[in-house]
């Protein structure tokens, strides 16, 4: 029976690959700021760098910048902007808050920056040409709008008041435009492969990247004096099937934890690689959450069972439907909310939040009219995840690269922000760590000479980036990345131990060794899904080697060793950090409070800050 690769592979039977193919084709360009991602923190990071005279700044973009990331297609709230005079909780009180609900396990650096300049990004923003407040007066007395600003506090946020409300639709091409205004070079359609050290010494200072076209295939050498990588987090380690149920996570197949892995292998630590989380958000397998309920975005939906009656959701347990004392399914009861409150859900909520505005479309479409209509709840239908079925903690808290107060990693003249920061959180967080770094980073450059790259180093990274496409058979990307899911699934699930781990260690190596050798590519595409497999499987054995490394159980990490049981006993109230040598992982640890005294650090850190953009 022949396969469908070998029948594509027979001689005019692969359809035309719409651009020119140029593989080994090398193209260099020089800068001085290379920003590695064009999601909310890239381009904030690339307009602030571009903002300091004498900085040339060029940013690539594995998609399209203009609406690229998660913060691309929209957003309706912006956490933590502190110093608005809205805002009922001190900046330094609201940070400690942050910190101490993860129980420490948290980034007190990254949080403090949100706390007290995310409100000045989101001013920022406003000049720049983003919606940030009801100047149409559409929402005249709903929750939270102050009628003397403008301004939308997030109803769900009310009692503290520690979020605002924006269109979040217009961020995007509205950073673009200003980077594009500043004169940042952006590279779309390219995702960076690997960071050049200087002279090619593994923990040198940072040269620059490489990367490579995701159409044409094109090899890409970026010469820069610092880098800001800003990718996306990951989020289909454990769960992969494309043909059955899709992938429809929260998180994009497309982020596949390439900027950690790449700062891994130059030499940067990177923390908290071991704590993951279930997999609530949409699966595949299950509806996306949407009304009331825990949903963090459409806030103060009444909830009522099948007979009408009013319920809690978060109280609605299992038991209480198995005894019939509610009545499944659960409903969002939109026409019961006043108009004002079902308007701000409705109009602002699932229309600006990058989740929700397809759903919005489809039931409209079908027409679903909120003022007279519930809306289905799927929660308690389909029940939970798998425990298997889990994930990196979706976009907050998870691992990522260790950072000081200039952003920087512990490789100098290379930055992180937003994401690709260990523990981060959503759009404010990504939106002013963005803005932090590039203003440090553009310094940097203004005060370093120009690093030697190494040839050497290119051309290893060439050999491995075109491999897949020099083979005519073997396996594709979609078969190397199940396996990877399944290794994960079996061995570095709810339950670790030892052996488990080790087992899955294992596996993953023995993949790297006899499996991803045998990659092989058809057209840049499927090359580009090639080089993510390769990040997922070295992001996968840094969770494991770092699970093995933590011998106690941790509850805020969502860490359970089945054979160390004692919950974060105090030996073990640290970061474990992994950074790699001779190409083996080194293991070392922080503390908790590593960054010291926040309000003084920052103020040390940042004494030269003015506050609002006014150029």
């Amino acid at each position: 029976m022949t396969s469908w690769h070998e029948w594509m592979l027979k001689e005019g039977n692969t359809p035309e690959w719409p651009y020119p193919v140029l593989y080994e084709q090398e193209r260099e360009v020089e800068t001085d700021v290379l920003v590695i991602g064009g999601g909310i923190a890239g381009c904030w990071s690339a307009v602030s760098a571009a903002r300091n005279k004498g900085v040339r700044v060029a940013l690539i973009e594995k998609a399209a910048t203009i609406r690229s990331g998660a913060g691309g297609p929209g957003g309706d709230h912006w956490d933590y902007p502190m110093t608005c005079p809205l805002m009922n909780v001190e900046p330094d009180v609201q940070c400690r808050r942050i910190i101490d609900s993860m129980g420490g396990y948290s980034n007190g650096i990254g949080h403090h920056i949100e706390c007290w300049e995310g409100y000045d990004a989101f001013l920022e923003m406003e000049q720049m040409g983003g919606k940030m407040r009801d100047t149409d007066d559409e929402y005249v007395g709903a929750p939270g709008r102050d009628d003397a600003t403008k301004l939308i506090v997030g109803s769900r946020y009310l009692p503290d008041k520690s979020t605002l409300r924006f269109w979040g639709t217009t961020v995007k091409p509205a950073l673009k435009k200003e980077c594009e205004r500043l004169g940042v070079k952006i590279y779309d359609r390219i995702t960076g492969t690997s960071l050049l050290n200087e002279r090619g010494i593994q923990g040198a200072p940072v040269a620059g990247a490489t990367g490579l076209n995701c159409r044409t295939g094109e090899f890409m050498i970026f010469r820069a004096k610092a880098v800001i990588l800003c990718t996306a987090g990951i989020g289909s380690i454990w769960v992969f099937n494309t043909e059955l149920a899709g992938i429809t996570t929260f998180r994009s197949r497309a982020a596949s934890g390439d900027g950690t892995v790449m700062a891994y292998k130059a030499g940067a630590e990177v923390t908290m690689m071991e704590k993951s989380g279930m997999l609530f958000l949409g699966t595949g397998y299950k509806h996306k959450i949407d009304s009331g309920g825990n949903d963090p975005v459409f806030e103060l939906v009444p909830m009522v069972d099948d007979n009408g009656k009013t319920i809690n959701f978060m109280s609605a347990s299992r038991d209480a439907v198995l005894k019939g004392d509610v009545q499944l399914p659960f409903w969002g009861d939109f026409p019961a909310m006043t108009d004002g409150a079902r308007k701000i859900d409705w109009d602002l909520g699932y229309r600006e939040e990058s989740t929700a505005l397809a759903m919005r479309r489809v039931y409209e479409n079908a027409g679903y009219d909120p003022k007279k209509d519930l809306m289905m709840n799927y929660n308690h239908i389909e029940g939970t995840s798998p425990a298997h079925f889990r994930s990196p903690d979706s976009m907050n808290h998870r691992g990522g690269v260790v950072i000081d107060w200039d952003l920087k990693t512990t490789v100098d003249g290379l930055y992180a922000a937003g994401e690709q920061t260990f523990a981060p959180a959503a759009h404010g967080y990504s939106a002013t760590t963005g803005r932090y770094a590039g203003r440090k980073a553009a310094r940097y450059a203004l005060e370093s000479d120009r690093p030697a790259i190494s040839r050497d180093q290119i051309a290893r990274e060439k050999a491995r980036v075109y491999a897949p496409v020099k083979r005519k058979n073997g396996i594709e990307w979609k078969e190397l990345h199940a396996g990877i899911a399944k290794t994960m699934q079996y061995f570095c699930s709810e339950f670790k131990t030892e052996r488990l781990l080790n087992m899955g260690l294992d596996s993953l190596n023995d993949i790297e060794e006899n499996w991803a050798p045998k990659l092989y590519a058809l057209d840049p595409h499927k090359l580009l899904r090639s080089l993510e497999d390769l990040s997922i499987l070295k992001f996968s054995q840094l969770i494991v080697h770092a699970s093995l490394a933590r011998k106690a159980s941790c509850r805020h990490l969502n860490f359970e060793r089945v054979d160390y049981p004692e919950q974060d006993p105090p030996e073990w109230r640290k970061f474990i950090t992994l950074k790699e040598e001779n190409g083996k992982p080194k293991l070392g640890d922080l503390p908790l409070d590593f960054w010291g005294d926040l309000t003084e650090n920052y103020r040390a850190h940042n004494r030269d800050y003015t506050g609002v953009y006014k150029g």
